[in-house]
């Protein structure tokens, strides 16, 4: 072999000086390679970039910012988008769905997974079971070295380093150096995000002492003689209750509530389906079902398709019926029933109905095409939300109702928002307002709808420091309403407007703890929590079943 013949491949081990080293007869077959990939398979290529003929591309779907490359060796498949500058270094492995921001540099051997087996059945061979997808997500200017393995689920902050040989099975906080097996903060890279370091331990703190209460909550809020729970000591019994005390015990103990075995919640909550409209209706003091009242126009039925159609998921179970009264309703009512919302002063109740809706099609298993062409077409590009500000609430109802409408359709089917951009400005305007976000004043709606969006709209990258900041104050002023050994009220004290608000509850308790992940995750500091919702306010897309 002529020595030269040993440097035939260096560029492609080494491309980051492929379009200052490579003769032009090189360039031109990378540009065709690069316009083959877009012919054939609708790849997306920036400025600069180099993919070399020795990886193995076999995406389905591939987004490349200007200058990033894709190094010998590297074997990819699934949705991958990348930013701008980003590295995929030799014999890189990347799977799933991956999504990066600008200035991800991945050293050799490393293994990015956005998908995992599943191994429920110990009877199936498990490479016979489902795979399980919650895909991966890495922030801008990301230092990951070699052979880092990063699991399905993770979300990595920005500016953080993932040390030579981490096992990445948690979320990295933005501007942290981690390291190990499993991969734990070692040290601030970024100074500024230290402060995170406290507020960690914080919700550490926090964390233990929410696994301490839940049972003894549990406990307060069943009724042994109805054997049903009710939302606080002395409330009736609803419907909501039931689901809210699964929601905690999974969340928290990674059980059914020990009150009444699982077998025995999934029966009661599937009998209490309407089997002509699939709704679920009120129950009476005794637990009996009680009649529909007024269908698609009933406020707790609908909220229902939600509570109880995820805490049946939950228990591994399902609605007994479909929810025939949107599987009926044709395309030309819908949008009328759209239109006749109230969006000039109830936002919130528009919204309310739209993620009913959507979880009906959920349910049903059939995608809302009709719902979300309407939404598409009915946003508004100033506030890329629905409805109004109204002189007596300002946002409220706009930002309140902008969370229930895409946590029914666009996060739970996994699609973009139209506007992020506009949804940030508009959210963050709306957080503001002291009539509602004083911390004397906060209620659990309120800051969830406002945390929701933000969340939903973080891979923008767009003014990310001021959401960063918000989540986080709003964070450390949430944690100070837990009441240790009670749980979450609702509402602060000067926030709550009826009976039972302001006492600790389970719907408080339940609603606070999605709150604070997402507060936390936005924060870059959720991993401290151990855990994530799973339920109504999961942060995942759920699947058609």
């Amino acid at each position: 072999m002529r020595p030269e013949e040993f440097h035939q491949h260096d560029l492609d081990y080494s491309p980051w000086s492929f379009w200052t080293d490579a003769d032009q007869d090189a360039q031109a077959r990378q540009l065709d390679l690069q316009h083959q990939f877009e012919d054939a398979d609708g790849h997306q290529f920036g400025a600069g970039c180099f993919v070399s003929g020795l990886a193995s591309v076999q995406n389905e779907k591939l987004q490349l910012g200007d200058r990033t490359y894709i190094a010998a060796g590297a074997y990819l498949t699934g949705d991958l988008q990348a930013g701008a500058d980003c590295s995929i270094n030799a014999y890189t492995v990347v799977r799933g769905s991956v999504r990066m921001g600008d200035g991800v540099r991945i050293g050799a051997h490393t293994s990015i997974l956005g998908f995992n087996h599943s191994m429920a059945d110990p009877d199936l061979p498990v490479f016979r079971q489902p795979l399980t997808a919650k895909g991966i997500t890495i922030g801008s200017d990301v230092w990951i070295g070699s052979h880092v393995v990063i699991l399905d689920g993770v979300n990595v902050g920005d500016h953080s380093v993932l040390a030579a040989g981490a096992i990445v099975t948690k979320d990295v906080p933005s501007g942290a150096v981690v390291g190990g097996n499993p991969a734990r903060v070692l040290r601030w890279r970024v100074p500024a995000t230290a402060s995170a370091d406290e507020l960690s331990s914080k919700l550490q703190v926090f964390a233990d002492q929410a696994r301490a209460t839940i049972p003894g909550l549990l406990e307060r809020t069943w009724n042994a003689d109805r054997r049903l729970f009710a939302d606080r000591p002395g409330a009736a019994p609803t419907v909501r209750a039931q689901c809210d005390a699964i929601e905690l015990a999974d969340l928290l103990l990674g059980r059914a509530p020990d009150q009444l075995p699982a077998a025995e919640q999934i029966e009661r909550l599937r009998g209490w389906q309407d089997p002509v409209s699939g709704l679920v209706a009120e129950i009476g003091d005794a637990g009996e079902r009680l009649p529909i009242g007024e269908g698609l126009s009933d406020g707790e039925a609908l909220y229902h398709v939600l509570s109880v159609g995820y805490a049946l998921d939950l228990l591994g179970s399902s609605f007994a019926e479909p929810i025939h009264a949107v599987a009926q309703t044709s395309a030309d009512d819908l949008l009328l029933a759209l239109n006749e919302l109230p969006w000039g002063d109830q936002a919130w109740g528009g919204g309310a109905w739209i993620d009913a809706i959507g979880t009906a099609h959920l349910w049903n298993g059939s995608p809302p095409d009709a719902l979300l062409g309407w939404m598409l077409t009915h946003a508004n590009p100033e506030t890329g939300m629905w409805g109004s500000r109204t002189p007596q609430e300002g946002l409220l109802q706009v930002v309140n109702g902008f969370y229930r409408a895409t946590r029914g359709t666009f996060a739970q089917f996994g699609l973009p928002v139209p506007y992020p951009e506009r949804v940030i400005d508009t959210v963050l305007q709306h957080a503001q307002d002291v009539r509602h976000f004083a911390p004397d004043r906060y209620n659990a709606c309120n800051v969830l709808d406002v945390a929701h969006p933000l969340w939903l709209t973080r891979q923008t990258g767009y003014r990310a420091e001021e959401v960063v900041t918000l989540a986080r104050k709003l964070l450390t002023g949430v944690l100070k309403h837990w009441i240790d050994g009670s749980g979450f009220a609702f509402a602060a004290p000067n926030a709550g407007s009826r009976p039972g608000q302001t006492t600790p509850g389970l719907q408080g308790t339940e609603m606070w703890l999605a709150t604070i992940w997402v507060l936390a995750d936005l924060g870059g500091v959720s991993g401290a929590l151990g855990y994530r919702p799973r339920g109504v306010h999961r942060p995942e897309p759920a699947r058609l079943p």
